[in-house]
């Protein structure tokens, strides 16, 4: 039997707007990487996502990360650049 866990994913500024949310809960194997996350996150959200995570930094636990073999935690972010300073 296959086990999965509920990460939450949160989302921000543009990431938030191509999600049409700021968070929802994904159901992954808990040894998820960040790169079969971000697949998932294309797929359930569509081509527009593919352009918001190529340029998003991803924050996973305390360390701010583009590394797709990245095992997730149960929370992560998803911030795209932002605007300003």
């Amino acid at each position: 039997m296959d086990r999965t866990v509920g990460i939450e994913v949160r989302y921000f500024a543009s990431a938030a707007e191509t999600a049409g949310t700021e968070k929802e809960t994904v159901a992954l194997p808990p040894t998820t990487d960040l790169g079969t996350l971000k697949t998932v996150l294309i797929d359930r959200h569509g081509p527009d996502m593919v352009r918001v995570l190529s340029v998003a930094m991803f924050l996973v636990g305390d360390e701010l990360t583009r590394d797709p073999a990245r095992a997730v935690g149960p929370v992560v972010d998803v911030l795209p650049p932002f605007a300003g300073g």
